[in-house]
């Protein structure tokens, strides 16, 4: 395997164990695959998020209102990954589903990752969500 394959594939499983941390509550280990300093522009969210404290201060609000999604599905799919030297992009539809019977949503999503002391983290995260699924498919 090739230095590229390898950092595509470390990012490939980097990003179903952050979505699978979600699913799990599993806030450390979400936070695990972010960098201190990653931005975060989504859709749902109030204007980009500059750092993790920011996100932080964001969940911790959602928390108190009681608003913390409860999701059967979360997962990352059709993702594409490109890796130069410490630095990879991956891109891919997030489908999210909040039970069995319910639609799924899908959210367009494109993580920067940079590779630091050998581990591959996200320093910056734009996701928006697809209102025609077509268009995600």
């Amino acid at each position: 395997m090739t230095f590229v394959e390898a950092g595509a594939a470390a990012i490939a499983a980097g990003i179903d164990d952050m979505y699978d941390a979600f699913l799990a509550g599993d806030t450390e280990r979400f936070d695990t695959h972010l960098h201190a300093e990653v931005t975060t522009w989504e859709t749902h969210l109030p204007g980009p998020l500059r750092t993790r404290a920011e996100l932080n201060e964001y969940r911790e609000q959602r928390d108190a209102a009681g608003h913390r999604p409860r999701l059967a599905v979360l997962a990352a799919r059709d993702k594409r990954i490109d890796v130069w030297d410490d630095f990879g992009v991956a891109r891919y539809v997030l489908v999210s589903q909040l039970g069995a019977a319910d639609e799924p949503e899908f959210t367009r999503v494109t993580d920067v990752l940079r590779r630091i002391d050998g581990r591959w983290v996200i320093v910056h995260h734009h996701a928006e969500l697809v209102r025609d699924p077509v268009v995600a498919a």
